[in-house]
């Protein structure tokens, strides 16, 4: 069993970083780790999925913005954020798939086991 919870999110201008945690209680020595967004309305979208800081897959619409790393010192999973967007307002979220055979996509929600409460980003510009 893996407990996930998030915390960093905040209000921030067009153009402004911040930084998210996930820290993870259970054993995710050998699991995939990822973070989603999702706001009212529409579908929870991947944003990166991390299975070692050598191993990340992001989408599109955040590469080169925002760099995801993982802490397995501290069971940790991060995610920098900069030169943000209003469209990056949403609820983000961290998740957790162990490894396990089968053919399965890196940012699809369906992927993935655990899922922490998330926490609010908003963007105004």
């Amino acid at each position: 069993q893996v407990h996930l919870i998030e915390s960093g999110g905040g209000s921030v201008l067009a153009g402004g970083s911040l930084k998210l945690s996930c820290a993870a209680s259970g054993d995710t020595s050998r699991t995939y780790m990822a973070w989603f967004r999702q706001v009212p309305g529409k579908e929870r979208e991947g944003v990166a999925s991390v299975l070692s800081n050598a191993d990340v897959v992001y989408a599109d619409y955040v590469k080169d913005r925002f760099t995801a790393s993982r802490d397995n010192a501290k069971n940790t999973l991060y995610l920098e954020m900069r030169s943000l967007k209003p469209e990056d307002t949403a609820l983000y979220y961290c998740a957790a798939r162990p490894i396990r055979g089968g053919r399965w996509q890196r940012l699809h929600q369906g992927s993935y086991d655990y899922w922490g409460q998330g926490t609010q980003v908003a963007v105004s510009s």
